[in-house]
């Protein structure tokens, strides 16, 4: 056994900003692990130096914790087995590929760039069904090695794969997978600069840290039969593979920053809820057996196993995205809400206003469930921060007839004499002026609603009144005298 309880990793390369696959590959193992009572790792594999990004590290821990998905070991909180960065363990890379060669398990390579162009130009004119190394270095004298070595020829540490092998795992979502050995390359496992491949360094990492299941994207299936040729070479037990479905596209390409975004930075600069966003990702390859779609994490931790994980690529579909922050919103305290809109409010033209925390609140219950997102709180409803600087065309042919003003400025003198008016306080004015006029109410809603705001949709037009006060409102229906025209 590899270890008593589960121990996971998530373990990706420094070359930019957090995939939303990548996420999802990490919620998966994150909640496998607490499902489980087990160990979630954050690794860092940057022993690609050529595609290293100097940011992208911070980036990617400050987008786990955004999501809430808090690992129990990694690079900037430490652990048993640290160092959690791969650039900060070539020694211990080297050591395990010494061990395998003196095994006949590896062996060097020094064959010029040019050599392996030409062999790979060869094969493809004979039209053979794949590229692969001819093992030439395989053949070398000791002599021939040590020569090489001492005069510091380039080379390559490559796994000596054997022919006619067949190389059989399980994997907990796909069972039985099986490969011919034939199509196996001998694959690289330190590079001409010292630093292993991701194949060689995944290995003696999840071994020496304890890995008991390798949760990862489907795009690795063709790399597990080299793994699991490494674990058989070194005399270690396998782990558990997992590989999760493809993220596609609506339609079914794989998903691709060419097709929208894909980093969760862009989400959650976008307004996204991280509770929606994890809640969206979990489903992605993933549901309990009925049709619940809405979970906070914690939730998603209980229900989540991996015999419940979808072999088929599963669909991003925005729009389930957009319904389920706008669900995760309406669920939120009315409070918390209210420091993200100070928040965001900060950042428009409104942000030298002074709103009072009742004035916001009052918005807030009266939007709440019209808007989506946060920042739709303003977008959606700036009436409530300031007057209309324009009025919507077809509201002013269907709402502002010509008894319009007249029938508005009875309307505004009725307000006018009410005292500290509740919402009720309107209604019952609004009703007793239509009663006067003998007109339906309506005909007094809509351009009154129109009038105040510049719009013609919005809240409780009762509610829009009290909110903006009495006298705002006043004010707003004598500037529509002046500013409307048929």
């Amino acid at each position: 056994m590899i270890n008593e309880a589960p121990r996971v990793r998530f373990a990706p390369s420094p070359t930019g900003y957090l995939h939303v696959g990548g996420l999802r590959t990490a919620l998966y193992n994150y909640l496998f692990a607490k499902h489980n009572n087990g160990k979630f790792i954050l690794r860092i594999e940057d022993t690609d130096r050529n595609r290293y990004v100097e940011s992208a590290v911070d980036n990617l821990i400050k987008a786990l914790k955004w999501a809430g998905l808090q690992y129990d070991e990694g690079p900037d909180i430490g652990g048993i087995f640290e160092p959690y960065i791969q650039s900060q363990r070539l020694e211990i890379y080297k050591k395990h590929t010494d061990e395998l060669i003196a095994k006949g398990e590896a062996y060097y390579c020094f064959c010029t760039p040019e050599r392996l162009k030409n062999l790979k130009e060869e094969q493809e004119k004979k039209k053979l069904p794949q590229t692969k190394y001819d093992k030439h270095c395989l053949n070398l004298s000791t002599s021939e090695i040590e020569n090489n070595l001492s005069n510091k020829i380039p080379y390559v540490v490559r796994l000596n794969v054997l022919p006619d092998q067949k190389i059989i795992f399980c994997d907990a979502i796909r069972n039985r997978v099986e490969f011919d050995s034939n199509n196996v390359d001998d694959q690289v496992l330190i590079k001409s600069d010292g630093y292993p491949t991701y194949h060689l360094a995944n290995v003696v990492d999840d071994h020496l840290m304890k890995i008991t299941h390798v949760i990862r994207g489907e795009e690795w299936i063709s790399s597990t039969p080299k793994h699991v040729l490494l674990y058989d070479a070194f005399g270690w037990e396998r782990p558990t593979f997992a590989h999760l479905p493809l993220l596609l596209n609506p339609d079914r390409s794989k998903l691709s920053k060419r097709q929208g975004d894909v980093a969760v930075e862009e989400y959650r600069d976008k307004g996204y809820l991280k509770e929606a966003l994890i809640n969206f990702v979990a489903l992605l390859g993933w549901n309990a057996g009925d049709d619940r779609e809405f979970y906070y994490l914690n939730e998603l931790v209980e229900a989540f196993s991996l015999e419940r994980v979808n072999k088929s690529g599963a669909v991003f579909d925005i729009v389930k995205l957009n319904s389920l922050n706008a669900e995760h919103l309406r669920k939120k305290p009315n409070e918390e809400i209210l420091e993200m809109l100070r928040a965001r409010i900060q950042e428009t033209e409104f942000k030298i206003q002074n709103y009072s925390d009742e004035f916001l609140l009052m918005i807030i219950e009266a939007m709440k469930e019209r808007v989506s997102f946060v920042h739709e709180f303003i977008d959606n409803c700036k009436y409530f921060y300031e007057a209309p600087k324009e009025y919507e065309k077809k509201a002013i042919e269907k709402n502002w007839k010509p008894e319009t003003p007249m029938q508005l400025r009875k309307l505004r003198d009725a307000f006018s004499r009410l005292e500290n008016p509740t919402k009720e306080d309107y209604e019952h004015a609004l009703a007793k002026v239509s009663e006067e006029l003998v007109i339906v109410k309506g005909k007094l809603i809509h351009p009154l609603r129109f009038a105040v705001s510049g719009q013609s949709t919005g809240p409780g037009v009762f509610d829009l009144l009290f909110i903006l006060g009495k006298e705002e409102v006043i004010k707003r229906i004598d500037a529509a005298f002046e500013n409307i025209k048929n």
